[in-house]
C-alpha cells in the first residue's frame, strides 16, 4: 500500500477537461499526463513508449489515448497497448482526489503487460 505522504499534487480537477489529456510538469522527472474520464482521473507518463511524442497532445477516444505521432494507442486506465505500432505499455500511477485536487503516487507506477490487445 502506498503511503499518503508519497502522493504528489498533479492538478486541480477543474483544470482537466473531460475527454482530454493535460500535460503536467513535475520537478525532478519527466512530465506526466492526467486524463479525466467519466469514472475518474488517470495519471500516466506523458512520453509515448514508441517515440518522443507527448501523449497529452494525443486524442482521447473512449478509455484510450492515441499517440499524435504514429496513432498507436494505450488504455489510460492500465497503460496497456491497444494499437500498433506501440508495443510497450505506458507507466500509470495510483491516483487520489481530495476535494478539488488530483494527486498521484509517482513512486508507485506500474506497467500493464507489454502486449497489444487489439
Amino acid at each position: 500500500m502506498t503511503d499518503a505522504s508519497e502522493f504528489t499534487f498533479i492538478a486541480r480537477t477543474d483544470e482537466v477537461e473531460a475527454g482530454y489529456a493535460l500535460q503536467v510538469a513535475v520537478d525532478g522527472r519527466e512530465p506526466v499526463a492526467v486524463v479525466r474520464l467519466d469514472d475518474g482521473f488517470y495519471v500516466m507518463d506523458d512520453t509515448c513508449t514508441h517515440g518522443a511524442a507527448s501523449m497529452s497532445e494525443g486524442e482521447v477516444i473512449g478509455c484510450e489515448i492515441e499517440c499524435p505521432f504514429h496513432s498507436g494507442r494505450f488504455d489510460v486506465r492500465t497503460g496497456a497497448v491497444t494499437a500498433f505500432p506501440c508495443t510497450k505499455a505506458l507507466k500509470v500511477y495510483p491516483v487520489k482526489v481530495e476535494g478539488d485536487q488530483v494527486f498521484a503516487a509517482l513512486g508507485a507506477g506500474t506497467c500493464a503487460d507489454d502486449a497489444t490487445t487489439g
